[in-house]
């Protein structure tokens, strides 16, 4: 409360000694992550442009550009000390923008848009369900949870099944109920509770087998000599994984877990706890 005081002739107001002092928000920005939030949603942007002008091939990649930037801009500003609730907050936008309303528009122009208002509405729907998404997991972050495993896909790959759909076909598809699942249904396994896998615990520090770097190279080399099919498969491939995992925990829970001999149930271990990844 504000208590109206005197001074030097003018009526100012004094606040109690008892009241909770005022939040201050700091000025200015950490420009390095910021970057890379901002390369993100440019890409969106980009897509956009491309897409609007039917150039399908252009636009879809800016979509997987955006990706990658998305990933760096949480690590770099955790390696940096330069995480911030601004950043947090900056991030989450640049997100609809290149996972929500890119990939929704790419895929009308590209394969919704003779369905009319069924098409668009499609379109409509994968945007909301990630703007949820992505509201979700910023209020799942802050409660803290098992960083193994996103609740829900993720709106990055979400967004990777129409992008990379459209790179490998940029010519459309002949069957437009294909285009519509292509966008309907990452657009409700954004807003379910399946578990997917965030990979955010694999430690880059830790010693690895030398097959490892021949993995990796291999895999850079089937990305550059053959984009089209790779970025298709990796992108269902992640989409069906959720479904393989559910599918062998059924399978483990079915095969065996007998019950101890004293009746009671096993202690939970939070194993199969899901929760969003930080």
């Amino acid at each position: 409360m504000l208590t109206p005081g005197i001074e030097d002739g003018r009526l100012r107001f004094r606040r109690r000694t008892g009241d909770p002092p005022r939040a201050r928000f700091r000025r200015g920005v950490y420009l390095l992550p910021s970057l890379f939030t901002l390369g993100n949603m440019f890409c969106g942007y980009a897509c956009v442009v491309y897409a609007m002008r039917g150039e399908y091939e252009t636009a879809a990649p800016f979509i997987g550009f955006a990706v990658v930037l998305d990933m760096l801009d949480g690590r770099i500003a955790r390696l940096t000390g330069t995480a911030s609730a601004f950043g947090v907050e900056f991030d989450s936008l640049a997100d609809v923008i290149s996972f929500g309303m890119a990939p929704a528009i790419l895929a009308f122009t590209w394969g919704l848009q003779p369905l009319g208002r069924l098409g668009w509405a499609a379109g409509f729907i994968f945007v909301t369900a990630a703007a949820m998404r992505l509201a979700r997991f910023n209020i799942q972050t802050a409660a803290g949870g098992d960083k193994r495993y996103f609740v829900g896909m993720p709106s990055p790959a979400a967004a990777g099944v129409p992008a990379a759909t459209v790179f490998a076909y940029p010519d459309g598809l002949f069957d437009y109920r294909a285009a519509l699942a292509m966008v309907l249904i990452p657009a409700i396994l954004m807003v379910s509770t399946i578990r997917f896998r965030s990979f955010k615990t694999f430690d880059l520090r830790k010693r690895r087998p030398y097959t490892v770097l021949i993995l990796i190279a291999t895999g850079i080399t089937l990305i550059t000599t053959h984009p089209r099919i790779v970025l298709v498969v990796v992108a269902y491939s992640y989409l069906a994984s959720a479904f393989v995992g559910m599918a062998i925990t059924r399978f483990k829970h079915r095969g065996g877990h007998a019950a101890p001999a004293d009746g009671k149930a096993p202690a939970d271990t939070g194993e199969h706890r899901g929760s969003a990844a930080g």
